[in-house]
């Protein structure tokens, strides 16, 4: 059964991968030190729009009942 999230639960899902990013780059983000001066900060933003994509797209913003 392919089960597809709900606008709710969608946009409850950004909200969180956004608190989980604004703490990621406080603490690894740019001028932390972190991952050997190759820009943490990029490395973040890449994977975070990644998420943010899949989040997107597989969400049904207009459900049928």
């Amino acid at each position: 059964m392919n089960r597809r999230q709900g606008c709710l639960e969608g946009l409850l899902k950004l909200f969180l991968l956004n608190v989980l990013f604004d703490w990621l780059q406080d603490n690894l983000g740019w001028g932390r030190g972190g991952c050997g001066g190759c820009g943490c900060g990029v490395i973040l933003l890449l994977i975070f729009m990644v998420l943010a994509c899949r989040i997107i797209f597989n969400t049904d913003w207009m459900p049928c009942f």
